[in-house]
């Protein structure tokens, strides 16, 4: 079943996430410094002023991937039109590079760098507990790395893929997804991601290893009034 992929911030928050939620009624968002994801139960003006009192005045109200409408008052700060991906069920056949390692607490000074330095998406001090991280390291520097992130029922959601600039075209990308995707697989989950349309590139590649389009989503942001 894959409806669960239509609200995967709410299906996570209710569920394998519900240890990195906050709630207040119809409004649910993560943690602070985990990320800044928020869903709502309902429609309607009511859950919109749950959220507005969880969030706070001025705030981001970062709702992905949903479709909902604010009421008039919240200003739009952001629209990304982007696909969701979902990838096959076995991974993609294993190629040789250096030891792929997972990542912990005491590496997320390393990966909040390699996250500045390519923008591969949010990303804070938390963000790694929402699932495992693995890692690539050259001379000791982390130069590559891939996650997870939202998990709804049966799925496993990858985020945060990126390669330092000088370690690109080594193959790091795909062997730390067809790692991830392993780790998936064993567990009786799918993996699914999501990729902007401007970023061709990691389109091919995401396509190149098995991943199919399921839908295209617009990622959305407001400011609370």
């Amino acid at each position: 079943m894959d409806d669960v992929l239509d609200e995967p911030v709410l299906a996570s928050l209710g569920g394998r996430h519900a240890h990195l939620a906050r709630w207040c009624g119809a409004a649910a968002t993560y943690l602070p410094e985990v990320t800044t994801f928020a869903a709502l139960t309902e429609p309607g003006p009511a859950a919109w002023d749950d959220l507005a009192r969880l969030l706070g005045s001025g705030a981001l109200a970062d709702m992905f991937s949903s479709e909902a409408e604010p009421p008039p008052g919240w200003e739009p700060v952001f629209a990304l039109e982007a696909r969701q991906l979902v990838g096959p069920a076995t991974p993609p056949r294993a190629e040789p590079g250096p030891e792929i390692v997972e990542l912990g607490a005491a590496d997320v000074p390393a990966m909040l760098d390699l996250v500045a330095r390519t923008e591969p998406g949010p990303f804070w001090p938390r963000t790694r507990e929402l699932g495992t991280y693995l890692g690539v390291r050259e001379g000791g520097v982390l130069v590559a790395m891939a996650g997870e992130r939202l998990r709804p029922p049966g799925w496993t959601e990858l985020s945060a893929v990126c390669t330092a600039p000088e370690a690109r075209g080594r193959g790091h990308a795909a062997r730390l997804v067809g790692a991830l995707t392993g780790r998936i697989g064993a567990r009786g989950e799918r993996p699914f991601l999501h990729v902007t349309d401007s970023n061709t590139a990691a389109l091919a590649l995401y396509e190149r290893l098995g991943f199919r389009t399921r839908r295209p989503v617009t990622f959305r942001g407001h400011r609370v009034p």
